[in-house]
């Protein structure tokens, strides 16, 4: 693999209306840094003109490097694979809506010159977004920092800068519900912030539906906390605490009121329907981690490339080849 000093890496699924620019404004920027770089586009599937868009800026530019999925695997598998065949010392993962500017790369880079090993882009200020989905995100990032063990810091996305240090550590860590921004914070080294404005999406629409923020959501939870697993003793307390109050409680009525108060079924069946559903809910989010544990033990490879272009087969990536 030929040694970059940058590597780019931006996840593409149905974004024919951002590749152009996106290629104009990231090869405008570190072109003015006089050093060598490469931009890897990782094609997730994608049923537009995105394909041949991508392989046409690699057949004008053989610094565009392009992976192309044999379907779709989804954002954080693309931002993997991407990460596998990375060569730069420094290696930038980028949305290719540009929502996150390429514009805030050097600023990115000095400080990873003064000796920080990752480099992560803060939200300040989130444009052309729903209240519903700002306020959502802003209580998931504070949600997980607390029932986790890890410092996962508030208001970032996958926008961030990594020492090959860091991108090492990551090339070895592969489990499938992946949650790329908590691994990087479980990595350590020595991390900053830099802060910017979110703007609006150039072209296309959001790929993180409801349906999708959910199910990242529960990835980024059931990777990195057993907080769900160990409150259900409590809830079991507390459903066991309540029950031997209700027998007293129960008890002492029908001695003062008489053998028939409380009479009838109706509260025994409402107290069977609120047990049992806590049940049945203790064992959906036990289920979770075990279908994480079935997926894991199957050992599939993460991705399937169907055809690259500028680029070798990444070293022990655990990829299948179609």
């Amino acid at each position: 693999m030929v040694h970059t000093r940058y590597s780019i890496i931006a996840p593409i699924f149905n974004e024919e209306g951002n590749i152009d620019l996106l290629y104009e404004r990231i090869s405008q920027i570190l072109n003015s840094t006089g050093e060598t770089w490469e931009l890897i586009l990782v094609n997730d599937g994608s049923r537009d003109h995105s394909p041949q868009m991508m392989d046409d800026l690699a057949a004008k530019d053989s610094r565009v490097k392009v992976l192309h999925f044999a379907r779709n695997f989804g954002h954080q598998i693309a931002v993997t694979a991407g990460i596998d065949h990375a060569s730069g010392d420094a290696v930038v993962l980028i949305d290719a809506d540009l929502q996150d500017p390429p514009e805030l790369i050097p600023e990115m880079i000095e400080r990873w010159k003064a000796g920080y090993q990752v480099v992560y882009a803060v939200r300040s200020k989130r444009e052309g977004e729903s209240w519903f989905k700002v306020w959502t995100a802003k209580l998931f990032y504070r949600v997980i920092n607390q029932i986790t063990a890890i410092d996962i810091p508030v208001d970032t996305g996958d926008f961030r800068l990594m020492d090959r240090r860091v991108v090492e550590v990551l090339k070895a860590m592969r489990e499938h519900s992946r949650f790329i921004r908590g691994m990087t914070s479980w990595v350590g080294f020595k991390q900053t912030g830099v802060n910017y404005v979110r703007a609006q999406r150039h072209a296309g629409e959001t790929k993180y539906p409801l349906r999708k923020m959910l199910k990242f959501a529960a990835d980024a939870i059931t990777g990195f906390s057993f907080w769900p697993l160990q409150v259900m003793i409590y809830f079991a307390l507390g459903l066991g605490i309540l029950a031997l109050l209700a027998i007293v409680v129960v008890s002492v009525l029908r001695v003062v009121y008489g053998p028939d108060f409380f009479g009838g079924q109706a509260t025994t069946i409402v107290l069977l329907l609120l047990v049992s559903s806590f049940q049945l809910f203790f064992l959906f989010v036990l289920g979770q981690y075990v279908a994480r544990i079935y997926d894991e033990a199957r050992a599939r490879p993460l991705y399937v490339i169907a055809q690259r272009t500028n680029l070798e087969p990444a070293a022990s990536s655990g990829e299948s080849v179609g």
